[in-house]
């Protein structure tokens, strides 16, 4: 071993320090100084590299990887492919702006979404880098191509972080707060939650108590279109109740309204479909795409029926980084490896084994009242004994202590009291057995 080679890193959770190491607790100090408190961080630790379903950080330690960047490396934060089609692209070309002087990858990740996304009509697709992004430029295709202004939206939603998207993201604390007035015209309804819904309500029934409010609030023949995550991804992982997406979809249809998928965590082979929307049969007039298309580099797209993408003038779409060359050979690359891994048959699998070994949990741990998802799109609901009260300090308390262990767990959820589970689709089964076991142990510990 030369001077300056490292030793080799574990390829299993490896606990060599506390958490946070001291190396971490350096640049925990170097980062107070110098990065702003509103930017948190669910980990203490540092990280440094990964490997399949592992970080390691700058102390040695390796820990099991259940957020996978909030869903974005779902072909792993190194996969070798993605990183060869990086360095190749960025030897040639890193950035000319498709705007100034276009390039073909661009061209090729469009024809790799219109195969992809659900339908078979012919489609149009826009580049750009963020999912709060595509979201907002998904609002301007739908009120360009319909003439209207309002803008529906879902209790529990999430949608992004820009002035839009925050209208229509539901959460107030703490991605709202102080930051408002918010852009007009968008209004909210009724989301289906069946754990917490009235019980016996259908998926229809949901859909008929949302459509009600909006008529009543809005108008149909004013919307312009209704936004929905198939599976809702930071109100709690949210699967609605069978029947209530296609309802939505169907009033869309009947009133000249645009059904826009938000896609950015559900898509991309996550719930063992390439999309979410796939499950009902639903076919959106707009995809919104961001998150797992380009393998961790930042990308994102809206993919849409032609005629509506087209309904936007020339010039209408912009953004100097939207499409970057390097961005799009690592999407490429990440598509190649989905489809020729059946990524979306890992994230059943995956869904498969999570279901069996947090139902057991659950069966054991009152405080474990709901286990839901599609998929290797997993959540737990947190609540307080003998009653449906979110209980947000005790799913914390079980993050942190998986996250000592060597596991990092996050929560997520409207009122902050569901674990989330989004491991890479190509963890190996050992490290996700293990980490399962972590959290069975924290939860003997915490709950009893």
């Amino acid at each position: 071993m030369t001077a300056s080679a490292k030793p080799a890193r574990a390829l299993r959770r490896d606990i060599v320090t506390a958490i946070p190491g001291p190396r971490s607790q350096q640049l925990m100090e170097r980062r107070h100084s110098v990065v702003a408190r509103g930017v948190g961080s669910a980990l203490s630790a540092y990280i440094e590299a990964a490997s399949p379903g592992l970080l390691h950080d700058v102390d040695g330690n390796t820990l099991i990887d259940l957020g996978s960047g909030l869903g974005v490396t779902s072909v792993g934060n190194a996969a070798p492919e993605v990183a060869a089609a990086v360095r190749e692209q960025a030897s040639r070309l890193t950035h000319t702006c498709f705007l100034a002087s276009p390039y073909e990858a661009y061209v090729d990740v469009c024809e790799e979404l219109a195969r992809l996304t659900p339908g078979g009509h012919e489609k149009r697709s826009v580049l750009l880098s963020t999912g709060a992004e595509a979201v907002e430029n998904a609002v301007k295709i739908a009120r360009a191509a319909t003439g209207r202004s309002a803008v529906v939206a879902l209790d529990h939603a999430y949608h992004g972080r820009t002035n839009l998207t925050l209208g229509l993201t539901a959460r107030n604390a703490p991605f709202k707060q102080n930051f408002g007035p918010f852009t007009p015209d968008i209004h909210r309804i009724p989301a289906s939650y069946p754990y917490r819904d009235p019980e016996g309500m259908t998926g229809e029934q949901a859909a008929r108590r949302a459509l009600e409010a909006l008529d009543r609030q809005v108008g149909g023949e004013n919307v312009a279109a209704v936004v929905v995550e198939p599976v809702q991804g930071e109100g709690g992982f949210i699967v609605p109740a069978a029947g209530f997406l296609p309802t939505l979809a169907r009033w869309c249809q009947e009133h000249g309204a645009l059904f826009v998928a938000d896609e950015i965590q559900s898509g991309f082979c996550r719930t063992g479909a390439w999309f979410a929307s796939e499950h009902e049969h639903v076919v959106p007039d707009l995809v919104v795409t961001a998150k797992a298309i380009a393998g961790g580099l930042p990308l994102s797209a809206v993919t849409g029926r032609a005629e509506l993408m087209d309904a936007v003038q020339p010039g209408g779409f912009g953004g100097t980084f939207g499409g970057n060359p390097v961005a799009c050979a690592a999407a490429l690359a990440s598509i190649r490896l989905m489809r020729d891994g059946d990524l979306a048959g890992r994230a059943r699998h995956i869904g498969q084994v999570l279901f069996v070994r947090l139902g057991a949990l659950a069966a054991r741990h009152g405080a474990l009242a709901e286990v839901r998802g599609r998929g290797a799109m997993v959540g737990v609901e947190i609540v307080r004994p003998d009653s449906d009260r979110p209980d947000a300090e005790l799913a914390s308390r079980i993050a942190a202590a998986c996250q000592a262990r060597g596991v990092l767990l996050l929560t997520a959820g409207t009122y902050g009291n569901v674990l989330r589970f989004l491991p890479s689709l190509v963890m190996p089964d050992a490290l996700l057995s293990d980490a399962l076991d972590v959290l069975e142990e924290c939860c003997v510990q915490l709950i009893g």
